[in-house]
């Protein structure tokens, strides 16, 4: 389960944020997390309740934003949704995507603390 590694790098950086900004206790915090990751954010949810129990991060709420996987045609240059196995043609012209463009993203967006 890698979401558990995953978690303690996210809750380290949150600790360090925390302290540069003199916080007292983590309210919420909101990934971003793409689809090629293949992080289950369930797995990820338990994970950062385990590790945050008895901290001044317990009881945070975790938000998670899923990206899809998006490519951009080599031919007419259009975005488009792929899927896993990059095997999906652009709906406008039939060409193969050339560029991921998202799906890759593991962020820290945003944190609530006081």
């Amino acid at each position: 389960m890698h979401e558990m590694s995953i978690a303690v790098n996210i809750i380290d950086i949150l600790k360090g944020e925390m302290e540069k900004h003199d916080a007292a206790r983590l309210k919420g915090v909101k990934l971003k997390i793409g689809e090629l990751t293949a992080i289950e954010p369930e797995s990820l949810r338990f994970c950062f309740e385990a590790l945050t129990e008895g901290t001044n991060m317990e009881g945070a709420a975790l938000t998670i934003e899923e990206i899809s996987l998006k490519g951009k045609c080599l031919t007419c240059n259009t975005t488009f949704k792929l899927d896993r196995y990059f095997t999906t043609l652009c709906p406008r012209c039939g060409g193969k995507p050339g560029n991921l463009i998202s799906g890759r993203e593991l962020d820290i967006e945003s944190m609530e603390i006081e």
